[in-house]
């Protein structure tokens, strides 16, 4: 695991003391050595790595990785390019256009939202190959509440963008009222219909960063 080295050590780093990190470090690369597992090891942290606990002015939770060859880069939601752009993507996208009015790419990669200040979070962070869920309940979920708890802790407006019951659950640890919530179903397409088109995520993300003087974010994916 490419270890973490920005501003969120400082924020994470007791979490690295703790035994349940600890077990989760030696299963987590029990599992590297005997299974195919993704993403691959070095992009297991890439969220934080590519959104500074200081630059982030949005949060999107995911679950776990996409568990497919090739598929997963540390980034929720996110495949790298030249993958097919999966389903809960292909209605992100759908949804981005309809608020925004941006062009649809040809494409997965968000990197681009990652380096402007969105934290593309799941809440589990590995994953057996074809096996959803695989590594749940093996300790990822205490570590990412804890970076969790750390972004409710900021003295700074953050926008938290829930997709789906699982991370909507998270929203109980957020009760800075300085960030604002904003909870819809999962884009995928068995729930997507129920109310995540029309649910404007983008644009109100932007409208409340702008209202706090923040920079929005230019959410086109080229």
């Amino acid at each position: 695991m490419a270890a973490i080295n920005n501003d969120w050590l400082d924020a994470l780093k007791e979490e690295f003391k703790k035994p349940y990190y600890k077990k989760l470090f030696e299963t987590v690369n029990e599992e590297y050595r005997t299974r195919q597992i993704f993403p691959p090891a070095d992009d297991i942290f890439n969220a934080f790595h590519l959104t500074p606990l200081h630059n982030v002015k949005a949060v999107i939770l995911g679950q776990d990785p996409y568990h497919n060859v090739g598929q997963a880069h540390g980034l929720c939601f996110s495949v790298k390019k030249g993958v097919d752009v999966p389903p809960s993507l292909v209605n992100i996208y759908k949804e981005l256009h309809d608020d925004l009015g941006c062009t649809i790419p040809n494409h997965g990669c968000l990197t681009k939202w990652a380096e402007q200040g969105v934290l593309m979070l799941n809440t589990v962070l590995t994953v057996r190959a074809h096996q959803a869920n695989s590594h749940k309940d093996i300790g990822w979920e205490e570590f990412t509440d804890a970076a969790i708890m750390a972004l409710n802790s900021q003295d700074r407006p953050i926008v938290f963008i829930l997709w789906g019951a699982p991370a909507q659950r998270k929203a109980r640890m957020l009760n800075n009222p300085k960030h604002l919530i904003l909870k819809a179903p999962h884009p995928s397409p068995l729930s997507a219909y129920r109310g995540f088109f029309g649910s404007k995520p983008f644009s109100q993300t932007n409208d409340y960063l702008r209202a706090h003087g923040i920079e929005p974010i230019d959410w086109q994916i080229e």
